[in-house]
Order: C-alpha cells, then sequence, then structure tokens
C-alpha cells in the first residue's frame, strides 16, 4: 500500500509541474497578458497541492528505503534532496512573485527574467522527477521479477 501511495502521489506531483511548465509556456507564446495572469494564478494555487504530493512522495520514499541500499535507491534519495531544495528555494518564492507580479500586470525585465529562472527551475524539477520515476519502475520490475521466480521455483517443487 505504501508503494501504491508513493507512486501515485509521485505521478500527480510529475503531472502537476508538466501541467505549470505547458500552461506557462503557451500562456507566454501563444496568448495575452490576461491568460498569463490567470495561469500564474492557478500555479500559485496549484503549489498548494504539489508540496503536499512532494512531501507524501519524499516520506513514503525514505519509508520505502529503509533497510535497502544500492545505486538506485541513493540516486533517488540524491535528487530528492535536490527536488526539494530546487522548489522550496526557486519554484515556490518564483511562483509566488510572478503571480503578485501578474496580477498588479507589472510585466517588466524583473518578471521575465524571474520568469525563464521559474521555466529553468520547472525543467530540472521535471528531469529530476521524471529520472526518479525511472528507477523507481526499474527497482519495482526487478522486484516483480525476483518473485515470480520465486513463485515458479516454489511450484516446480
Amino acid at each position: 500500500m505504501k508503494a501504491r501511495i508513493h507512486a501515485i502521489a509521485g505521478t500527480l506531483a510529475l503531472i502537476l509541474v508538466i501541467t505549470f511548465l505547458a500552461s506557462t509556456l503557451i500562456a507566454e507564446l501563444a496568448l495575452d497578458h490576461g491568460a498569463v495572469v490567470t495561469v500564474k494564478s492557478a500555479i500559485l494555487y496549484g503549489v498548494c497541492l504539489l508540496i503536499p504530493l512532494m512531501a507524501v512522495t519524499g516520506g513514503s520514499g525514505f519509508s520505502l528505503a529503509t533497510g535497502r541500499d544500492g545505486p538506485l535507491i541513493a540516486a533517488k534519495k540524491r535528487r530528492m534532496r535536490l527536488i526539494a531544495a530546487n522548489g522550496l528555494l526557486v519554484m515556490l518564492p518564483a511562483a509566488v512573485f510572478l503571480s503578485f507580479r501578474a496580477l498588479a500586470g507589472t510585466f517588466d525585465t524583473v518578471f521575465y527574467a524571474v520568469q525563464v529562472a521559474e521555466i529553468c527551475g520547472g525543467l530540472l524539477q521535471l528531469a529530476l522527477l521524471g529520472l526518479n520515476l525511472r528507477d523507481g519502475l526499474r527497482m519495482t520490475a526487478k522486484k516483480r521479477a525476483l518473485a515470480r521466480k520465486t513463485a515458479t521455483a516454489s511450484g516446480n517443487r
């Protein structure tokens, strides 16, 4: 059950990050300032869902890794620390700043500089979350293969 919660929370977090990035890029490149205001406000509200999802993902992941080691687990732990730092130090402040600036109609050089930083941070989050998803799938594939092998071996007795 813990593994299922971990997988669902991680997948939803990844989907949210993709949604934030896609919405930002579409609004900035193809729509008007009104759409940017809407997107930046929605992202700020979405962060209120993303933070708990990331906390559940990280907490359940660390719990699942208790007593286990290996290169995939070590890599996932390293990436989760980077994901958390990027989220708290770059993504969250940028989301708040950009939402307030957009609501005030202040689309200046500072707004766009922070927007670029937010997009870069989002791409980093996307890459790190994607790598963690990939490694998680590899770990569960190994676990399922071992379970099948054990079941087959015990069935042949």
